[in-house]
């Protein structure tokens, strides 16, 4: 059965983590937000009124009549079914919290541009961001990369991946965090990188599998910009 990808256009976002997987293991899938009316396909989704489980707010994936948001769950659900997780259970609630660990880097990279409220332009609350942002940058980021680098270093099957001997779509998101982090704080997180060389080292190890490669390479892949959560403003990057 097609997977159907719910997300806005123009940005990566929270959906870009789900794509990954979807694009990395080769998965038949709509991109909803790729299409014409996308935006208003999304909209008309989340308002209709008969889902006893309606989703609060994109990513959110379909099958069929199974309809499930949040970005981890997605990927749990999916890792299961997409081979890009573990059969053994211990290891796949470990990729999970992994997974949930992004999460929280991910919110909080957001967070350092609009840290008084989403509803509110950056411009409106650019004296709280450049605190926020300066906190991120000199502490959450090298504090976050540095506990990836431990994973890297304690999995029992090597270190060139989080949990066990292959990639799992936990790996897929630590590059796509990375990617963000690397366009929005790119001289606190080359910094950070330095001390997280493990870390380094699996992003471009997953830019370079076959289908993340070609997936880049297409122009399919919508760049970072400053509507997305990994926005780049120079004054914020110390």
């Amino acid at each position: 059965m097609t997977y159907e990808l719910y997300y806005w256009s123009g940005i990566q976002g929270r959906g870009e983590f789900v794509r990954l997987a979807l694009e990395d293991a080769g998965a038949d899938y709509v991109d909803v937000a790729a299409l014409p009316t996308g935006d208003e396909k999304l909209m008309t989704f989340i308002e209709r009124g008969d889902l006893v489980r309606p989703p609060f707010a994109p990513p959110f994936l379909r099958e069929g009549d199974l309809v499930i948001a949040q970005t981890a769950a997605i990927l749990m659900y999916l890792g299961n079914r997409l081979g890009q997780s573990s059969q053994e259970e211990t290891e796949r609630l470990w990729v999970h919290q992994i997974q949930l660990t992004i999460a929280d880097v991910v919110g909080e990279a957001h967070d350092a541009h609009h840290p008084i409220g989403a509803h509110l332009y950056y411009e409106d609350q650019k004296a709280e961001s450049l605190r926020r942002a300066m906190d991120f940058c000199r502490h959450r980021i090298p504090k976050y990369l540095g506990w990836f680098e431990r994973i890297l270093s304690r999995n029992p099957q090597g270190d060139a991946y989080l949990v066990g001997a292959n990639a799992t779509y936990a790996d897929l998101s630590l590059f796509q965090l990375v990617e963000g982090l690397l366009y929005a704080f790119p001289k606190a997180t080359q910094r950070a990188l330095v001390k997280a060389p493990g870390v380094a080292a699996l992003h471009e190890r997953i830019a370079a599998r076959r289908r993340i490669r070609e997936y880049i390479e297409s122009g399919r892949r919508t760049p970072f910009n400053e509507q997305g959560i990994f926005r780049h403003y120079a004054e914020l990057d110390s």
